[in-house]
């Protein structure tokens, strides 16, 4: 093992790099998240309101994979799907937000360079499955309204359970790739991330090897997964709106709508708070404006999907009801 020091006059201290004979591995073992404000008001206000967002979440998604499994009307292809969305929901969020909550309180926002990497795998595993999920969904919702003859056979449970797993597989190998290359940068200097959590942009920014070919393949293959996802997604709904002016009753149309306003909804959060972090080069970020992104898609968001497709969806507010008048009826 090689230690190179270099100082830049006499009474200065010496910036290490330690050198090993493989390469240049990381002489930092910890990060400090500088996360949010220090004021400690603002702080009890954030962590007051991501608890009540993470406690909304969990409850609103377990309460919808509950109903799903309750009910055998809704042990359709559809709702397969969303069951699938709440439970990626699930781990999405509490991939960030556990360690937000801990770190909010605490005087030094220390995570190690490990449990850093750690954190960017999962989030990056989950974060890309959900746009491939969201895009399954659309498929699934354009062979019902567009296709309903074929879509027993279409979308059968083994089509529907390979869609999920391959949402999943490519949610890895996208996140082996980001994770495998960031362990190749070294941190030398500040270990200050300026964010709430381990995220490529953050990392690079005070990496002391040039990131550039971590923002290419950042660049590339994001823009490559939600390029793919979000023309899948616009081809189906084109699709389907062309099927919905056709339909002849008020009734479909309205039923149709409702259900599609639901993932559309959901799509447009997922992908306009994800898209304003990551279609530039970390060097044209602002910090302050990828906190606030992040903050919708990795917290509000998963809160959000299963308000969303509770009040747009009939069928869903038929089972609540149906559930919360046996529970009524029980009680007396």
């Amino acid at each position: 093992m090689l230690v190179l020091c270099f100082s830049t006059s006499l009474l200065s201290n010496c910036n290490c790099v330690v050198m090993m004979a493989k390469g240049n591995h990381s002489s930092i073992t910890e990060f400090v998240l500088l996360g949010f404000s220090e004021k400690r008001a603002i702080q009890a206000v954030l962590f007051m309101g991501f608890l009540l967002i993470y406690l909304i979440t969990l409850l609103g998604n377990v309460g919808m994979i509950t109903l799903i499994r309750l009910d055998s009307r809704l042990h359709t292809p559809m709702y397969f799907f969303l069951s699938s969305l709440s439970f990626l929901d699930i781990c999405y969020s509490s991939t960030i937000t556990p360690r937000v909550l801990s770190d909010l309180p605490a005087s030094q926002k220390v995570i190690s360079h490990s449990a850093c990497l750690a954190q960017f795998y999962f989030y990056a595993v989950f974060a890309t499955t959900e746009c491939y999920l969201l895009a399954a969904m659309a498929y699934d919702r354009y062979m019902a309204i567009c296709s309903p003859l074929l879509y027993v056979f279409s979308m059968s449970s083994r089509v529907c359970v390979l869609l999920v797993a391959g949402s999943y597989l490519v949610g890895v190998v996208n996140a082996t790739i980001h994770t495998g290359l960031a362990l190749q940068l070294s941190f030398c200097g500040p270990n200050v991330i300026n964010h709430f959590y381990c995220d490529g942009p953050p990392l690079y920014a005070i990496s002391c090897t040039d990131p550039t070919t971590n923002e290419i393949a950042m660049f590339l293959v994001v823009g490559f997964n939600m390029l793919i996802t979000s023309v899948t997604i616009f081809i189906s709904y084109t699709y389907i709106l062309f099927a919905v002016l056709r339909m002849h009753t008020a009734a479909g149309k309205r039923k149709t709508f409702s259900t599609c306003a639901s993932h559309l909804a959901t799509v447009t959060l997922f992908y306009a708070s994800a898209g304003s972090m990551y279609s530039r080069p970390s060097s044209r970020h602002s910090q302050d404006l990828d906190k606030v992104a992040s903050v919708f898609y990795t917290m509000v968001t998963p809160m959000l999907n299963p308000l969303i497709y509770s009040l747009r969806n009939q069928e869903v507010k038929d089972v609540l009801g149906k559930v919360t008048g046996r529970k009524s009826v029980s009680d007396k």
